[in-house]
């Protein structure tokens, strides 16, 4: 069973962030807050926890679109490739904050993402999630639980989120309520932003 651990967002406990990063190391998922609803995560760099959840959302690990948790622009750079001073310029208005940008991948994607031409960045505003990318070192792949067949809080309480997954992850991070609006999402692979969903995040960073 897992284990439920209270980090406050103001001031993420040092001792709490490096169990949580121990975990993620072995090949542990958590589900931890995001300035979003809270996400299902693991160390990108670890195919067993990537397959692990692939199996728990019912998809191909090859297929799978989730995001990659970054703490900031630079540790972004790491898997894209060199982006324009226009795309740039959107990023830095709109990072740290509640979208996912859509940028194409360049060949330092770890071994499951590969064959992916895209892949989608998220800049959290929310310090529980950065500090742990910081702490572990390399981004947290990231996928929402919202589940449309459950009640509105089991993504929005942490103590009903852990009822419903303690069995399926290692830890749950109880940061407070989450949000229950999902990310905006906006591919700037193209010449255009296109916008691929309206959420959280303004359209007026475009």
């Amino acid at each position: 069973m897992s284990e439920f651990i209270k980090i406050y967002p103001e001031n993420p406990n040092p001792r709490e962030i490096n169990k949580v990063v121990k975990v993620l190391r072995k090949g542990g998922l958590i589900i931890y807050p995001t300035d979003t609803v809270y996400g299902l995560g693991c160390d990108i760099t670890n195919t067993k926890a990537l397959e692990k959840i692939a199996w728990i959302k019912g998809v191909k690990l090859a297929k799978a679109n989730w995001s990659f948790i970054c703490a900031d622009l630079s540790n972004m750079s790491d898997y894209v490739r060199q982006i324009d001073t226009a795309t740039f310029k959107i990023l830095k208005r709109a990072l740290p904050g509640p979208y996912t940008f859509i940028l194409p991948g360049n060949n330092s994607l770890p071994k499951a993402f590969k064959n992916k031409k895209t892949v989608g960045i998220r800049v959290p505003d929310n310090s529980i999630a950065r500090t742990l990318v910081e702490a572990l070192g390399n981004p947290i792949v990231s996928t929402s639980i919202r589940d449309e067949d459950t009640l509105l809080e089991y993504t929005t309480d942490p103590e009903l989120i852990f009822e419903k997954w303690k069995n399926l992850v290692d830890i749950v991070i109880d940061g407070g309520y989450g949000d229950n609006v999902a990310s905006t999402v906006i591919d700037l692979s193209q010449d255009e932003p296109i916008i691929v969903r309206e959420g959280k995040g303004s359209l007026d960073v475009l």
